[in-house]
């Protein structure tokens, strides 16, 4: 088949999720930096100011305000690709929740399991049938070091988790004579609104030092055009997972209570 982004002069497009701040956002300003366009989502107001700074380096960016925990949010989101072939998906909505699991709201509760869990495959399930008809695409889940430590104080998180880097594997082999990539990215604490809007900021964790989301989606945007399986970012973090493979995961729970518990954060 020809590539007709050479032949007409398109750039080729790429589509993140949960780009108004964070690892989201410099996710898509690595796509920017590297010709691709863009349609970046978020369920807040930001989303609009973040495409405008990405215009400002540069880029043709479209942005989409939508609910990525809903059907019908993702629904928008698809709409707005308007038949265009994706060549890039970065799956990165995600959200947190601190405090015991028997004292969240379970409004809360499912909302996490909503945007981690149910909108990131309905949204990969419909693009990702997109680019096996066409033989051609990449694309970045990002999981968490998380998912591989039982998360005593945030246990629905850790197991949201738990559950993308599983299933980012299992379809990249399922996919692996497609043409498709799969990557999944492993980030520890990174610095985002994520500790705030997880009401984790009375936390070791939360108040902790933590890298740079700059240098995460460096690390997530290379492996994905690498079309690595997975990459966990920081040595810290990559010696943590080593860790968490051989750890019994009763002593793993432990030590995420001692980050993680109401009360134990810097004063």
């Amino acid at each position: 088949m020809p590539d007709t982004r050479k032949a007409n002069g398109a750039k080729p497009l790429a589509i993140v999720t949960g780009a108004s701040t964070g690892i989201g956002l410099e996710l898509a300003r690595e796509c920017a930096k590297n010709n691709f366009d863009l349609i970046i989502a978020a369920n807040e107001p930001e989303i609009e100011q973040a495409a405008d700074l990405l215009r400002g380096d540069g880029a043709n960016v479209e942005a989409v305000q939508a609910d990525l925990a809903t059907i019908e949010g993702v629904d928008r989101l698809y709409k707005a690709i308007g038949g265009r072939d994706v060549h890039a998906l970065l799956a990165n909505a995600g959200r947190g929740l601190g405090k015991g699991f028997l004292d969240q709201d379970f409004d809360d509760i499912r909302f996490v399991i909503d945007t981690n869990v149910t909108g990131t495959v309905y949204l990969i399930h419909k693009i990702g049938r997109d680019m096996r008809a066409r033989g051609d695409g990449r694309i970045l889940i990002v999981g968490s070091i998380a998912g591989f430590i039982p998360g005593t104080y945030q246990a629905v998180y850790n197991a949201t988790k738990a559950f993308l880097d599983s299933f980012s594997y299992a379809l990249r082999e399922e996919l692996k004579d497609t043409g498709i990539t799969v990557t999944c990215l492993m980030p520890g604490p990174t610095e985002t609104q994520f500790f705030r809007r997880a009401d984790l900021m009375d936390t070791k964790v939360g108040t902790g030092s933590k890298d740079d989301p700059v240098d995460v989606a460096k690390d997530g945007f290379k492996a994905m055009m690498d079309g690595s399986g997975g990459v966990v970012s920081g040595l810290q973090n990559k010696m943590q997972v080593a860790a968490a493979h051989v750890a019994p995961a009763e002593l793993l729970a432990k030590q995420h209570a001692a980050q993680a518990a109401p009360g134990t954060g810097k004063s």
